[in-house]
Order: structure tokens, then C-alpha cells, then sequence
């Protein structure tokens, strides 16, 4: 068995436990443009989050994690604050439990535990993997379903509740939506999500800078406004809807629209095999990101420069940036030299504790028919 369900099990008991898993992510170009009603292009990756539950009658939920300190234990009706919950990696559960009270949940208590291996404040979206893993559990308990774009809203909102964070829906959504060997082009208006074929030539890379993000000290917020405002100026509903000329002298909404334009260039490039434009695209998303949305940070653009320079096709940072990962597309054949010449000069330059693992896409969240390992 899984180190992780034998912990849990140790926690639990292993009567009657029911399992769930949510992936984390990883996206290939498309940053900051979902909360901008625009496009992204993710793909579900193999580091995820396991949660396992029993039901219990007294309406309360229990949540322990195997690698976090503390234990949660809130109102299953979703009465408690988030925002106030403790310890503070608890409030993505009671946000998610309040979200999906207002959605129609009845008040069913649980005691659960859960597990997870996507590096927390990597830009992997460790937040979203929890969110969802935690809402399919709570779903199950109380015989409520909802449609994954729904489910994928009520455990955004449930982060925004938790954090004070305005994210957009893109990790949540592929959480759910993930499929095996593809990336997802996902309508951030529409919500459609269309699976695009990753070419087996090519691995995704991804470095770690040291650098912990921590979004609710960053300037996200900050960014986010400026893009509204902007569009408010215009007159239109969203950044989506605005020219390249209306905002070539507003350098935030000038990355929002040409990065829009280099995720749909981006997913025509993986259509057609074309591995130049594709590193292209990713180095022009990343200048785009540093310059214009000043997202990036000295480290992130080293690790960028490394791993071009090592060989790989094309790379950027990756999230909402201000720290954690860079992803990087390499010749398969190539990847580990790649990625350990990279690590060895960046560690040399930065002194940072950085690291750097290859992640494949897999399906979205689910419900598991047995625990992990088995």
C-alpha cells in the first residue's frame, strides 16, 4: 500500500472509507487571463491530492492531513467563517463547505484525512487539488452532485472566501476536466474545455525557483483590478473583448490581450507538431508576463534563460508568478541532462534549494475505487 493511505488509515481506520483524488496542474501559456474571461491552456499533472472519508451523523466535519500540523473540525452546514478557520490550511475546506451550502448541500458530517504530493506554493495549484478533492468528498457524503463547471465555480469560490484572493477558475476546472496525455484549451467564459494531444516527442519540465508564491501577500489582487479598470474604460465586459489597440499604452491589459492571442497560436502549434512556434510562444509569454504584467521575478527568469540555454524548445513561468515554478517543454530524449544542468547552475548563481521534476498529464479528479497504492 501507498505510504499516504497507510497514514491516512493509521488516522481513519480503514471501515468504510471512501477515496478521492484531485490533481494539481501545471499550464503550458495562459496566465492571468482567466479571471479575465480569456483562454489558458493547462494540463493535469501526476502530483495530486488523495482525501479519504467516512460519514458521521453528528454534524460536524473533521479534516487531518498527513503532512500539515493540525486539524480541522467545522459545521458541515458551512456556518463557520472561512477566513477565521484554524489551522489556516483548513480554510480552503470550510470555504469549500460554504460554497457548496449556498449551491444546496445538506449539512452532512465526515471525518476525513487527506494526502497530497503537489508542492504547496509552487504554482501548481496545491489550493485547487485540496478544493476539489475535499468538495467530491463532501459531495458523496450528502448525495449532492453538480456539474463539474459548477463544481469547479463553488470550490473557487470557496478559495476566494478563504483567502480574500479574486483567482480565477482555471486550476479548479482542470482539476476536473484533466485528461491523460493531453492539455486542455479551456474558454474561460464559456467554460468549454477542448483536450489537445501533447506530442510524445516533447516532456513538460518543471522547475522549482525556492521560491515559495504566496498569493494573498502578492500583488495579485492589484493586477486583477488594474485589467478591470481598464475594461470598464472601454466599455466592455471583459479584457477578452478588448482590441490590442485599445490597449497597446496599458501594459497589464496589453499582456491580458496578446496573451490571449498566443494561447489560441499555442494550441494551433500543438495541433500541427510545430515545435519552433511553441518555444517561441512560451519565451513571448514569459517576456510578456516580466515586462508588462510584472509578475516575474530575477529567479524565474534565470531559470528560464538556464533551461532555454540547456536546450530546451521554449519556457516561462508558470501561475500567477511573484515565485515558485517555471514549465519548460524538452526533447524527450534530453530531459534529464536538461533538467540536471539547469538545477546545478541555477543553484551555483542563486544559492536557492531549487529542483526540477518532469510531470505527465493524467485524467481529472475522481472518485477512487480503491486507496492509493492498491
Amino acid at each position: 500500500m501507498d505510504p499516504r493511505s497507510t497514514a491516512i488509515t493509521e488516522t481513519l481506520g480503514a471501515e468504510g472509507l471512501r477515496w478521492f483524488r484531485a490533481p494539481g496542474r501545471v499550464n503550458l501559456i495562459g496566465d492571468h487571463t482567466d479571471y479575465h474571461d480569456g483562454f489558458v491552456l493547462p494540463l493535469a499533472v501526476d502530483r495530486d491530492c488523495v482525501v479519504a472519508a467516512h460519514p458521521r451523523d453528528d454534524g460536524r466535519v473533521t479534516v487531518h492531513s498527513v503532512e500539515l500540523e493540525g486539524a480541522v473540525d467545522v459545521a458541515a452546514d458551512g456556518a463557520d467563517m472561512p477566513a477565521a478557520v484554524e489551522p489556516a490550511w483548513g480554510r480552503y475546506v470550510a470555504g469549500v463547505m460554504r460554497a457548496l451550502a449556498d449551491a444546496g448541500r445538506a449539512p452532512a458530517g465526515l471525518d476525513a484525512a487527506l494526502s497530497s504530493t503537489v508542492p504547496v506554493g509552487s504554482g501548481l495549484s496545491s489550493s485547487a487539488a485540496l478544493e476539489v478533492a475535499i468538495a467530491l468528498a463532501l459531495t458523496d457524503a450528502a448525495g449532492f452532485e453538480l456539474p463539474a463547471p459548477e463544481l469547479a465555480q463553488a470550490c473557487q469560490r470557496g478559495e476566494h472566501l478563504a483567502t480574500g484572493v479574486p483567482s480565477g477558475v482555471m486550476d479548479q476546472l482542470v482539476a476536473l476536466l484533466g485528461r491523460a496525455d493531453h492539455a486542455l484549451l479551456i474558454d474561460c467564459r464559456t467554460l468549454a474545455a477542448e483536450p489537445i494531444t501533447l506530442p510524445d516527442a516533447l516532456a513538460v519540465l518543471v522547475v522549482h525557483s525556492g521560491l515559495p508564491r504566496t498569493l494573498a501577500r502578492s500583488a495579485y489582487a492589484d493586477r486583477r483590478a488594474d485589467g478591470e479598470r481598464v475594461a470598464a474604460g472601454l466599455g466592455v465586459a471583459a479584457l477578452r473583448d478588448a482590441s490590442l489597440d485599445a490597449v497597446r499604452d496599458e501594459p497589464r491589459a496589453r499582456h491580458v490581450v496578446t496573451e490571449n492571442e498566443r494561447v489560441l497560436q499555442f494550441a494551433d502549434a500543438l495541433r500541427a507538431g510545430d515545435s519552433a512556434a511553441l518555444g517561441s510562444l512560451m519565451l513571448a509569454s514569459h517576456a510578456s508576463l516580466r515586462d508588462d504584467y510584472a509578475v516575474s521575478t530575477p529567479e524565474l527568469d534565470l531559470a528560464v534563460d538556464l533551461l532555454v540555454g540547456h536546450g530546451a524548445v521554449g519556457a516561462r513561468l508558470t501561475g500567477a508568478g511573484f515565485g515558485g515554478c517555471v514549465v519548460a517543454l524538452v526533447p524527450r530524449a534530453q530531459v534529464r541532462a536538461v533538467a540536471s544542468k539547469t538545477v546545478t547552475r541555477y543553484r551555483a548563481e542563486t544559492g536557492l534549494d531549487a529542483g526540477a521534476f518532469e510531470v505527465h498529464a493524467v485524467d481529472g479528479a475522481g472518485r477512487l475505487t480503491a486507496p492509493v497504492g492498491t
